[in-house]
């Protein structure tokens, strides 16, 4: 198999990978972008693509998949590749101080530098055991939403007392035909706003709550779901007949085979030096979600900050013999060419 040469490996399609992008770019640098996952945006635009977003700079809201959207439409002129649905499974570094980076899919690439933009590493949502499930089509269980229309009219059952939970509930409850909250606490884990909205759907009689219980058995088959029964701390079972389940436990997040890279961890995360990004490894950096450093905030405006600073390191590692000179989008020539705009 042909072995694909370029600057910069990225791990990670989220919204820091793909500014990333960017930044090399503008610095000339080409980058080749690797996600488990099979569309670009991360965590971003898989688990929460209709979430509003307030603090991206000159941006006064837009959702996760929006944000996604106005990045790729960013990072256009400088023709990455995005290898999706494939893991870095091996880094390895080479004997002209390069890295050979292999994914599951058995494709190689030989990098100068990598960037590991993998937000909480490889993520799974935390999984609904009941009685019942054994019979069930896997995707009959709904742990994300992309299309909420596709609850229109029908009777939901949602489990978790998150933000997650509590915010489809009050997205859902204009088109749904009814909802059962189903929550194995009394108290939740989702903003104030969130549960005072909640409990006025409640008092209108549009949503069930159903606290300190859990779901002990599904009943259905195939991709059907009929009813579900509700076993709680302080009272009989009871069931609930419902046509679609939704469950938001969180994520269980894990580092992957980053944690086999000999890096420098700090717990799921990857330390890093604040003055480049640059991991313990050197030529291997990390940005957003994933690296720590002290007074680390996990924002994505954060891990846009890093980005740019990986970025001017990285061109110092790739050209060694350079000075790297800051240069303006507003006015130099060199930039204009690699954007693409004619002036």
């Amino acid at each position: 198999m042909r072995v694909i040469s370029t600057d910069v490996v990225i791990v990670g399609a989220g919204p820091c990978g793909l500014f990333q992008v960017f930044e090399l770019g503008l610095l000339g640098l080409k980058a080749e972008v690797i996600d488990s996952i099979r569309e670009p945006g991360g965590q971003c635009a898989e688990l929460y693509p209709d979430k509003p977003i307030y603090d991206i700079p000159a941006v006064l809201v837009c959702t996760g998949e929006e944000l996604t959207q106005l990045l790729l439409q960013q990072i256009k002129p400088f023709n990455c590749g995005m290898h999706l649905g494939e893991e870095v499974v091996t880094v390895q570094r080479q004997d002209d101080d390069t890295f050979l980076v292999e994914t599951s899919a058995g494709k190689q690439f030989n990098a100068k530098a990598v960037v590991i933009a993998a937000g909480v590493g490889s993520f799974q949502p935390r999984l609904l055991r009941a009685k019942g499930l054994e019979v069930l089509s896997a995707d009959t269980i709904h742990y994300r939403v992309k299309n909420p229309e596709q609850f229109a009219g029908k009777k939901l059952a949602i489990l978790g007392g998150g933000d997650s939970a509590l915010d489809w509930v009050i997205e859902l409850a204009g088109i749904a035909e009814h909802i059962t909250l189903v929550h194995r606490r009394d108290e939740y884990r989702a903003m104030q706003v969130s549960i005072n909205r909640m409990r006025e759907l409640e008092a209108a009689g549009k949503v069930r709550t159903m606290e300190n219980a859990k779901v002990a058995e599904v009943i259905g088959s195939g991709e059907r779901i009929s009813s579900i029964v509700v076993q709680s701390k302080e009272s009989d079972a009871v069931t609930v007949d419902v046509d679609e389940l939704l469950v938001f436990f969180g994520l269980s997040p894990k580092l992957g085979p980053v944690a086999e890279w000999g890096l420098d961890i700090n717990r799921k995360t990857i330390n890093v030096d604040t003055e480049n990004f640059e991991t313990s490894t050197p030529g291997i950096y990390a940005v957003g979600d994933i690296n720590f450093y002290p007074g680390k905030k996990k924002l994505i405006l954060c891990g846009f900050h890093e980005a740019a600073l990986a970025a001017f390191a990285i061109k110092q590692r790739v050209e060694p013999g350079k000075k790297v000179h800051v240069q303006y989008t507003t006015t130099s020539p060199i930039m204009h060419k690699r954007l693409g705009i004619d002036k």
